[in-house]
């Protein structure tokens, strides 16, 4: 003789569903907080690198690039460059902000010998919370 195969009632699945909405609801937020924080530490880590980079460079070159020549020194040599000891990048490539943009240099800086920028999730300057710029002087 055969058991019959029991399987779940409606509101048994309707419970269930109601449990993971809840679940959903209250854990999707603080996900999503934690979510933009790392990609603002993650940025800030990057422009960290980058600065040591460009210290690396200094060194060798007497100079930091030029807002012309830009990041770009840093893993191909300028015209002129005898000196020039790079790629001073692991990766050999520029790495992009955590949000798809490319990083903002300027030599010389206002605030510092050379300031690296990134604008943050909206990609407009000021803002707050994951918005906020991020600077290599602060």
């Amino acid at each position: 003789m055969s058991d019959p195969v029991r399987g779940f009632t409606l509101v048994e699945l309707l419970v269930v569903l109601a449990i993971l909405g809840l679940l959903v609801g209250l854990v999707g937020p603080q996900v999503m907080k934690h979510l933009g924080g790392a990609k603002s530490d993650t940025a800030r880590l990057q422009i960290e690198d980058l600065g040591a980079a460009l210290d690396l460079f200094y060194l060798d070159n007497g100079r930091y690039p030029s807002a012309g020549e830009g990041l770009a020194a840093l893993v191909q040599p300028p015209a002129g460059m005898p000196a020039w000891d790079g790629p001073y990048l692991k990766k050999s490539v520029i790495p992009k902000d955590p949000w798809g943009r490319e990083y903002q240099y300027r030599y010389p800086g206002e605030q510092a010998a050379f300031e690296l920028v990134s604008l943050g999730a909206d990609g407009a300057p000021g803002g707050e919370g994951d918005a906020k710029d991020i600077r290599s002087w602060e």
